[in-house]
């Protein structure tokens, strides 16, 4: 499988669409101005208020809205965490060494009261685990982790463990001694799945970055403990290549040097054999989402209705609280019997819904009608063939067979708000007021503009398209209007129906078939 990013970077916004195949499967896009609140970024929050009755408090990080964090979210370093921001300011000369003070020595209780740990108006150290979404704020953990692609640095941490989807025990072994040689004290870390194979140089240099991430914003806690961002995790470009970049990926694009750079650089340290596959995209006439076809993907996969094979379609509906989507066989005709037509819909439908869930980052319930099928078998070929094609998709998620009625559920973790794009154009025709001018002075209207044409502009030669409905009505009959016209002003007047032009639009144009602007 062929994998491509391309990467459109504007003014104000960057715009990422993973390809698979030349297939749009993944788009994103990340505002440049105003504050943003994305998951993976640490700040220094204040505890607003105490909800004993949820046993949780809203915090205040900076946005309108109070961010969210239960007690469970606390973690069971949040000792530590919490004593290193209260205690650490400009007074602490060698910082190193306060830090290796700060011991996770006592775990908080699963059964704890907030109200014991938090008070309102306390600096608390806090990372996003869900964005803000519709009117509720942010939702966020203590528990903080720093992800990089082949592992996860863990503060206030001494284990190291290991992805349970290395099946080497030889390989297991190894990146154990290796990352339990190169860890600093008191830090843990989690070795990713995508460690499997690599040489100790890669993982020492990403061990080193992610620690001086880390270690790099505690001057800030320092100066001050102000409500503010401490660091980014990764921009949505690095994230996305964190979580992705395997061998299958052929190229990526972006039209920006700057970011170009910024990828090779963190790809550099990576996955330094994959270096070469960023390119900078310098072709100034042709936009870089028209010129990888990405732009008519947008077009054709964001809109309520979403066309498929053969005449079939899904009809797709965001609410509150889920997402519904409709199966429709359409105009499909087909030889087979109704069972395996249905059967064959429900198919392909599946492949797209899962190809939109990742597009429009669709998360919490879905609901999806499929097209009823009375064969058990064929119920639960399309439960497996739903699952294999989520497979794909890299957040949790979970696939339940049909209902009696022909329903699938499936649940998707909802991190962010679902990607919407408004594919529709304003109408050409009454320019978005929903009112076009009155047809009983269309007429009216068109003799004026001939007139003036004739008169004051000099045309003695003339010809006017317009839309068939409009033809058929200035050239009806022997004593046609276009005839009357033609003999009031003495001109040659031929009128075109041309199925191009709106209804009730016209182009005048001369006798040389050029047009004139009126």
């Amino acid at each position: 499988m062929e994998k491509e990013l391309i990467i459109d970077v504007r003014q104000d916004e960057i715009n990422m669409a993973l390809l698979e195949n030349h297939r749009l499967m993944e788009y994103s896009s990340e505002s440049l101005k105003g504050k943003k609140f994305s998951v993976g970024d640490v700040y220094i929050g204040r505890v607003k208020k105490l909800l004993p009755s949820l046993n949780a408090a809203f915090v205040d990080i900076g946005d309108e809205k109070d961010a969210f964090i239960h007690y469970l979210d606390l973690g069971m370093n949040f000792r530590a965490f919490d004593r290193f921001v209260q205690q650490i300011d400009k007074r602490v000369s060698d910082t190193k060494a306060f830090y290796r003070k700060f011991r996770n020595d006592e775990v908080l209780p699963k059964d704890g009261k907030i109200g014991d740990f938090l008070t309102v108006g306390m600096p608390i150290m806090v990372q996003i685990v869900k964005e803000p979404i519709s009117t509720k704020g942010s939702r966020l953990t203590s528990e903080i982790s720093i992800a990089g692609r082949n592992m996860v640095l863990l503060p206030f941490n001494d284990k190291v463990s290991i992805s349970q989807k290395i099946d080497s025990k030889t390989e297991k072994k190894r990146l154990e001694r290796l990352v339990y040689s190169i860890l600093p004290d008191n830090y843990g870390v989690i070795i990713r799945t995508a460690a499997e194979g690599k040489r100790a140089a890669v993982l020492d240099a990403e061990l080193r970055s992610l620690v001086e991430k880390w270690e790099g914003s505690w001057e800030k806690m320092k100066a001050s403990k102000a409500v503010g961002l401490l660091f980014t995790e990764n921009s949505r470009v690095t994230t996305i290549l964190r979580d992705l970049l395997n061998e299958s990926f052929n190229s990526i694009y972006a039209n920006d040097e700057t970011v170009c750079n910024e990828i090779h650089d963190y790809i550099s340290l990576i996955s330094p054999e994959q270096e070469r596959i960023v390119h900078y995209y310098k072709d100034d006439k042709t936009p870089i989402f028209d010129h990888f076809d990405v732009t008519r993907q947008i077009k054709g996969s964001f809109g309520k209705v979403v066309s498929m094979k053969k005449g079939t379609y899904l009809v797709i509906e965001h609410t509150e609280a889920l997402h519904v989507i409709d199966v429709n066989s359409g105009i499909r005709h087909t030889q087979v019997n109704q069972e395996e037509n249905a059967l064959e819909v429900n198919i392909f439908a599946a492949e797209e819904i899962a190809r939109q869930m990742r597009l429009r980052d669709m998360g919490g319930i879905v609901i999806v009608d499929f097209i009823d099928m009375n064969s058990p078998e064929h119920r639960n070929e399309l439960f497996a063939k739903m699952q294999e094609f989520m497979a794909a998709d890299r957040t949790k998620h979970t696939v339940l067979p049909l209902t009696k009625f022909g329903l699938m559920q499936i649940t998707r973790q909802r991190v962010r708000p679902v990607t919407q794009i408004d594919t529709s154009e304003v109408c050409p025709t009454c320019h978005g007021t929903g009112h076009v001018s009155s047809t009983l002075v269309l007429d009216e209207h068109l003799e004026n503009q001939l007139e003036m044409l004739v008169r004051d502009r000099g045309h003695s030669s003339l010809q006017l398209r317009v839309s068939p409905i409009v033809h058929a009505y200035l050239t009806k009959g022997f004593h046609s209007i276009r005839r009357r016209w033609a003999k009031k002003y003495s001109c040659d007047l031929k009128v075109i129906a041309d199925s191009e032009v709106h209804l009730i639009d016209c182009i005048w144009e001369d006798a040389n078939g050029l047009d004139i602007t009126i």
